[in-house]
């Protein structure tokens, strides 16, 4: 007997007959011998339906009720699962977040899991009950509900699957599973049977859609089988392991985010320990950085050029300019309508001239690079937001083509 933990997103339990088709597939697992948790997310757009009732109240809601509030849409659809199974002549039981043990930290609407009891979960599971969680929840000391974020009921599931020890923890999505690009604009994107947590987790950062990449943080962390798979087509899935059995190709996916905007702060005195006063005082404002290029230093000054989500743009830009005084530089700017492609690939290590392909293709695409970050599995350009579309799809057919 195994002990499976099963996650199904929005688009999964979207309405009556998809609630349903879910219900068969727990229930078929469960007469496989295995016991099961589900971890089930708000019905469709629920959330953003959710959002835009507080706008109707108020233009600057507290966080706190915000995550009262938004924490009811997966409280709908875990009851209405436990209704479809216990329908079915099955025994299920549903628990909102706190109730299964989930703990966080203080913040609100983007918390982060300090811990799991699962002592709840594991009285039930005893009893022969199928357990449905509500995911993208959990409670913090002060015994308030706070919500994870976006995605934040992949790594409820890997978070259970962790605390229970399960032997598997399957991710149900509206897609077959990870492929090489986003096959709804890459129409030759490839499935893949296997992917390592490290391949997945940088295409999960950098703007592939599949799992929250603080989830695969998490299976890689306490080493959690993790599979997605499909609930509508149920054919098999993609596997996300630590080592992958099959032949390692030179790259694994190509991913692009559009979420991005560069900013450029320029004629910073060429000394020490200026980037660090710069860096130091976005991070105690929590701005998070991604790319970064210096300039070659002239006249004792350098440019600093960096990334940030569109979303965190103006607040980067005032923070900049109130400090201007103190960090001693002459210019700032900024730019939107910008995006982040990239290749990810652990077989690229040791394979010489991938970035000269990567940036063959943008060539023969006529795609203009505005800036340029590698890592050992990675490499990612800036180029033009409008450009995004035809450059995904060169890069991925100079690859997979």
């Amino acid at each position: 007997m195994a002990l499976i933990v099963q996650k199904f997103g929005g688009t999964s339990v979207a309405n009556t007959e998809r609630i349903f088709n879910v219900a068969d597939i727990v229930t078929k697992t469960a007469a496989a011998g295995n016991q099961v948790v589900v971890v089930v997310s708000a019905q469709g757009d629920t959330t953003d339906d959710f959002i835009e009732k507080a706008g109707e109240i108020t233009s600057n809601p507290p966080a706190r009720e915000m995550d009262v509030l938004l924490s009811a849409g997966e409280q709908i659809s875990m009851a209405l699962l436990a209704m479809a199974i216990n329908k079915l002549g099955y025994h299920a039981t549903s628990l909102t977040g706190w109730q299964a043990g989930i703990e966080t930290d203080l913040s609100y609407g983007s918390a982060r899991i300090r811990k799991v009891e699962p002592r709840r979960i594991r009285s039930l599971l005893d009893k022969n009950r199928i357990v449905i969680v509500a995911g993208f929840q959990g409670i913090n000391s002060h015994d308030s509900i706070t919500t994870l974020g976006r995605g934040g009921s992949d790594t409820t599931a890997v978070a259970i699957a962790a605390a229970l020890g399960a032997d598997l923890c399957q991710i149900y999505t509206d897609v077959d599973g990870v492929y090489t690009a986003d096959p709804r604009i890459v129409p030759g994107a490839k499935k893949l049977d296997e992917i390592t947590y490290d391949e997945m987790l940088e295409l999960a950062t950098l703007g592939a859609q599949v799992l929250h990449n603080r989830s695969v943080e998490m299976a890689k962390k306490y080493n959690i089988d993790l599979e997605v798979v499909s609930s509508l087509t149920r054919n098999p899935g993609t596997k996300v392991k630590e080592v992958t059995s099959v032949e390692k190709m030179i790259i694994s996916g190509v991913a692009c985010d559009k979420d991005t905007a560069r900013v450029s702060v320029m004629g910073i005195p060429d000394e020490p320990g200026k980037a660090f006063r710069l860096f130091s005082l976005l991070s105690k404002n929590n701005i998070n950085i991604d790319i970064i290029i210096q300039s070659i230093g002239r006249e004792n000054t350098k440019d600093i050029s960096f990334t940030v989500t569109r979303g965190q743009l103006a607040e980067t830009m005032k923070l900049l300019e109130e400090n201007q005084e103190r960090l001693h530089y002459t210019g700032v700017s900024c730019q939107e309508g910008i995006a982040k492609l990239s290749i990810v690939g652990a077989g690229m290590t040791s394979t010489p001239g991938v970035a000269a392909k990567m940036f063959e293709a943008l060539s023969d695409a006529q795609v203009n690079i505005r800036m340029i970050s590698t890592s050992e599995i990675k490499i990612s350009v800036l180029i033009n937001e409008d450009e995004a579309q035809r450059a995904m799809r060169a890069v991925h057919d100079k690859f997979f083509g």
